[in-house]
């Protein structure tokens, strides 16, 4: 038995393209999903509607117009972790929830990174809600252990290809204070210490490893799998994609003591409900 969750950045996505990322999420095998760049708009909420008509846990932060955020749908219980709404700057990027497990409680936080471009607004934006996260990321420290999944639109040091004209100093520092401030280490570096892989790509041969997972030290005996799932970037028959992201899917030795008894929410009747939107 075990416990497995995936993160994947769904793009802010259409109502359409929502309508095949809920099919292809229902025919997952994973527990828990941490959905990155969601938005309040039809799409990502036909995503929370659906999934809680199903009989899911959903945890979609008010989104404030125009801006992006997380969800995150789970199969098994969940309760609120603090971390979500600690965030006074863009609060919506960042979440968590506790899961109850075999092996105790385990907090599972869900964070995406704004990205940037060469604009001063842009860098200082980036700048101004990494210092939010890490102040978010200590004042809710309980001491239960803590598995981090995004796209934190930040590479690691020794990247390959380097990339290192795009990416300022405190953007490395951030992906190191992760470990040296906050104690979470890389589980996919941990479980593949040499292993090239990429989860965007302009090009080919211009990937970037931007979605990760991040865990506390007594998770490691517990790792039994960290993968990038690449599917989910392969061209449609229409020409279109599911997402221009990978997924990343995170298998833990460990059980749910709580899952809930759901049916699938891409049937008709759900994924189509008559609903007003609404935010959670």
């Amino acid at each position: 038995m075990s416990l497995s969750l995936i993160t994947l950045n769904v793009g802010a996505p259409s109502l359409e393209r929502a309508r095949r990322q809920l099919q292809w999420l229902a025919a997952r095998p994973e527990d828990i999903f941490v959905l990155t760049e969601t938005k309040a708009t039809p799409g990502s909420q036909l995503l929370a509607q659906a999934c809680t008509a199903a009989n899911y846990s959903v945890t979609f932060p008010v989104h404030d117009p125009g801006e992006l955020g997380i969800m995150i749908i789970s199969k098994v219980a969940t309760t609120p972790d603090s971390l979500t709404g600690t965030l006074s700057y863009l609060p919506a990027r960042a979440a968590g929830v506790v899961v109850g497990t075999t092996s105790g409680p385990l907090r599972v936080l869900g964070a995406y990174v704004p990205s940037r471009d060469a604009t001063l607004e842009k860098t200082e934006r980036k700048k101004h809600w990494i210092e939010g996260f890490h102040t978010a990321l200590d004042a809710t420290h309980s001491g239960i252990p803590v598995l981090l999944l995004g796209d934190l639109n930040v590479l690691e040091p020794g990247h390959q290809p380097e990339h290192r004209q795009q990416f300022a100093p405190f953007e490395y520092d951030f992906y190191r204070s992760l470990t040296d401030t906050h104690g979470l280490l890389d589980a996919f570096r941990h479980l593949h210490p040499e292993r090239i892989e990429h989860s965007w790509a302009r090009r080919p041969d211009l990937g970037y490893r931007y979605d990760h997972a991040h865990c506390s030290p007594q998770l490691l005996p517990l790792l039994q799998g960290c993968e990038y799932v690449h599917q989910t970037r392969n061209v449609l028959p229409d020409g279109s994609r599911l997402t221009d992201h990978s997924g990343l899917a995170v298998r833990l030795t460990t059980t749910a003591s709580a899952p809930l008894l759901t049916s699938d929410p891409a049937t008709p009747a759900i994924s189509e409900p008559g609903l007003e939107p609404t935010l959670f």
